[in-house]
C-alpha cells in the first residue's frame, strides 16, 4: 500500500476494497449454518437484525474516524479513552485473541476442506490436520518475518479467487431455483429438529457475526478517497453488496435441497451446494476458491493479530517487548506470541467434539467487546458534544445510531449463551498478567477503584468456566 499515499481512489475503487476486506472465509460455511439452525422465513429475520446491526456499527466507526481522527491506535484505542486503562486492556487483548482465534478457524477449515477428499484430514481436527496446520502456521511466520512486500499482490489475487466461486455458485443455484422446494423449508424442512422461531433466529446470529468481522475496515481507507463523501458512499455500497453476496448464499440454497439434507453436508457446505447441483467438480471448484480464499485470509489476519499487539504496545497497554520491529519492519515479538499462542489453540481443538463451530463462535464472542465498547464510546462522545461542535445537527442522529449499536452487541452477548461468555472470560484472567506487566514497566498503580471491580467480576465469570470445563459442564 505504499503507493496508495499518492494514489487516490475512485468510488468503484474504494467499494471494491470494502468487499474485499469483508467477504472472508464464513461466506462458504453459510448454507450449513443455517441450515442446521432454521428456514429461509428464519434466515430473513436473522439477516434483518445483523444487517441493522452491523450498518449502525460501520456508522459508529465510521463517525468515530470523522470526530476523533487523533485516535489511532486501533479498535481498543476507543475503549481505553471511553472506558479507562483496564477495559482499553481487554478490548485490546479480546480483539487480538479473536484474531487468533479467527486463525485456528481458518486451519481447521482447511482441514475440513481437504477432509472431503483425502479422509485422513477428517473435520479439520485429526492428528493428521493438526500436524499439517502446525507446519503451514510456521512457515507463514517466517515468511512475514522476512517481510511483508507481497502481501499486496497476494491479497488482489485472492479478492478473486473467493469472489469468482461465490458468483458461480449463486448463478447456478438461480439457474436451477425449485420453488416447491423453497417453499417446503420456508418455516422449517421436514425432519428437522422442532424449535421456537425465537430460538431458530438465536441459532444463526453468532455466524452473522463471525461473516461481518472486518466491517471496522471500511473507514481505513478514507485518506485514499478521491472525495470525503465517497468514504461514507463506498462503505454503504460494500457493505450492501456483502450483504446481498451472503443472503443470497444463504437464501438459494433452499430451493435446491431438503433443510434436512443441506444441514448434513460437512464443511465448507457450499461445496456440497453445488455439487448437488452441477455435479462433482463443483465440490472441486469451490474446495480450491475455499483454499486459495482462507490461505490469503490468513496472511492478512496474521498480520493484523502482530499489528493489534504491536500498537497496544507502543500505546503502552502491552508490555513494551511486543512494540519491537525487526530489520524489515516486521513486529517480530508480537508476531511470536500470536503463532505460539494460535499453535496451541489448533493442539486444543483435537479434544473437541465440533472445532469448527467451537472456533468459529469462539471467535464472534471475543470481538463482541471490542465492538461494545466501541459503540457505548459513541454514545459517550455524542452526548458531550465532543468533535461536533462544527456540525451540532448530527450529534442526536450519532447518539441514536451509537445507542442501536450497543443494543445489538448486547443482544449478540445474549445470543452467543453464557457458555461462550464465561469460557471468553477464562482466557481474559492469564490474559490480565501481560497488563499487569506493561503497568509495573510504567511504574503505575495496577487497577484503579472501577478496574478492581471489573478485575473480579471477570476473574469470578473466569473460575466459574474453568470449573465447568474441569467438572465436564461446560464442553468445548
Amino acid at each position: 500500500m505504499a503507493s496508495g499515499q499518492s494514489q487516490k481512489f475512485s468510488l468503484v475503487a474504494l467499494t471494491g476494497m470494502v468487499v474485499g476486506s469483508m467477504v472472508g472465509a464464513g461466506i462458504f460455511n453459510l448454507p450449513g449454518r443455517f441450515g442446521t439452525a432454521t428456514g429461509p422465513f428464519g434466515a430473513l429475520i436473522a439477516w434483518a437484525i445483523a444487517g441493522t446491526g452491523m450498518y449502525m456499527l460501520a456508522r459508529v466507526f465510521q463517525a468515530l474516524a470523522e470526530r476523533k481522527p487523533e485516535i489511532d491506535a486501533g479498535v481498543f484505542a476507543y475503549a481505553k479513552e471511553g472506558f479507562g486503562d483496564y477495559m482499553g486492556f481487554l478490548s485490546a487483548f479480546g480483539y487480538w485473541l479473536g484474531s487468533c482465534l479467527g486463525n485456528v478457524f481458518y486451519w481447521v477449515l482447511i482441514g475440513s476442506t481437504l477432509g472431503a477428499f483425502f479422509p485422513v484430514f477428517g473435520g479439520g481436527s485429526t492428528i493428521t490436520a493438526i500436524v499439517v496446520s502446525l507446519i503451514g502456521i510456521w512457515t507463514f511466520h517466517f515468511l512475514i518475518l522476512r517481510g511483508t512486500e507481497q502481501a499486496a499482490f497476494v491479497n488482489s489475487v485472492v479478492t478473486v479467487a473467493k469472489i469468482v466461486p461465490i458468483i458461480v455458485a449463486i448463478l447456478a443455484l438461480i439457474f436451477v431455483f425449485n420453488y416447491q422446494q423453497f417453499s417446503e423449508n420456508f418455516f422449517g424442512g421436514p425432519g428437522m429438529p422442532e424449535k421456537t422461531l425465537f430460538q431458530q433466529v438465536r441459532d444463526t446470529m453468532l455466524i452473522t457475526v463471525f461473516v461481518f468481522l472486518g466491517i471496522e475496515g471500511a473507514s481505513v481507507y478514507s485518506r485514499f478517497a478521491k472525495t470525503r463523501a465517497d468514504v461514507g458512499r463506498a462503505t454503504i455500497l460494500g457493505f450492501l453488496g456483502v450483504m446481498g453476496l451472503m443472503v443470497a448464499i444463504t437464501l438459494l440454497p433452499y430451493a435446491a435441497m431438503p433443510q434436512a439434507s443441506i444441514a448434513g453436508l460437512r464443511q465448507p457446505s457450499l461445496a456440497g451446494v453445488l455439487e448437488s447441483v452441477v455435479g462433482h467438480w463443483g465440490a472441486v471448484f469451490i474446495s480450491i476458491g475455499v483454499l486459495i480464499s482462507v490461505l490469503g485470509a490468513y496472511l492478512a489476519w496474521s498480520l493484523i493479530c502482530a499489528e493489534v499487539l504491536f500498537a497496544a504496545a507502543k500505546s503502552k497497554d502491552m508490555p513494551k517487548m511486543f512494540a519491537v520491529q525487526n530489520g524489515q519492519k516486521v513486529p517480530a515479538n508480537a508476531l511470536w506470541l500470536t503463532n505460539i499462542v494460535v499453535s496451541l489453540f489448533v493442539i486444543s481443538t483435537y479434544w473437541s467434539r465440533d472445532a469448527f463451530n467451537f472456533m468459529l463462535d469462539m471467535t464472534s464472542v471475543t470481538t463482541l467487546l471490542p465492538y461494545l465498547l466501541v459503540a457505548g464510546y459513541g454514545v459517550l462522545i455524542a452526548r458531550r458534544g465532543e468533535g461536533y461542535e462544527t456540525v451540532p445537527g448530527e450529534r442526536k442522529r450519532d447518539e441514536v445510531i451509537s445507542w442501536i449499536a450497543v443494543a445489538y452487541t448486547l443482544v449478540m452477548f445474549m445470543a452467543a449463551g453464557l457458555k461462550y461468555v464465561l469460557l471468553v472470560a477464562v482466557l481474559y484472567v492469564p490474559g490480565t498478567i501481560m497488563y499487569a506487566w506493561a503497568r509495573r514497566e510504567q511504574k503505575l498503580p495496577l487497577f484503579s477503584s472501577i478496574d478492581v471491580f471489573i478485575f473480579a467480576a471477570t476473574a469470578a465469570a473466569g473460575l466459574v468456566g474453568l470449573y465447568g470445563l474441569l467438572s465436564g459442564t461446560i464442553t468445548p
